[in-house]
């Protein structure tokens, strides 16, 4: 668990957020619409499925639950 919080703090310090928007941005960077860069966000299923059928390539990461 300990890796993965390391990987989803590197992912965080190296990426844009752009909330609900990702599909979107997402699209726009892939036909070069948007200047290429690492973004992060949220994104339905259905619209995760849509943009891999578009050949854009994205990469689900679950929230990782808080230990106490």
């Amino acid at each position: 668990m300990a890796l993965y919080r390391q990987l989803v703090q590197t992912i965080v310090a190296n990426s844009e957020d752009v909330g609900r928007s990702f599909a979107e941005e997402a699209r726009k960077i892939h036909y070069n619409e948007a200047p290429e860069r690492a973004i992060r966000g949220e994104a339905t299923p259905d619209e995760c499925d849509e943009l891999r059928e578009e050949g854009i390539q994205i990469l689900n990461l679950p929230v990782a639950k808080e230990e106490h």
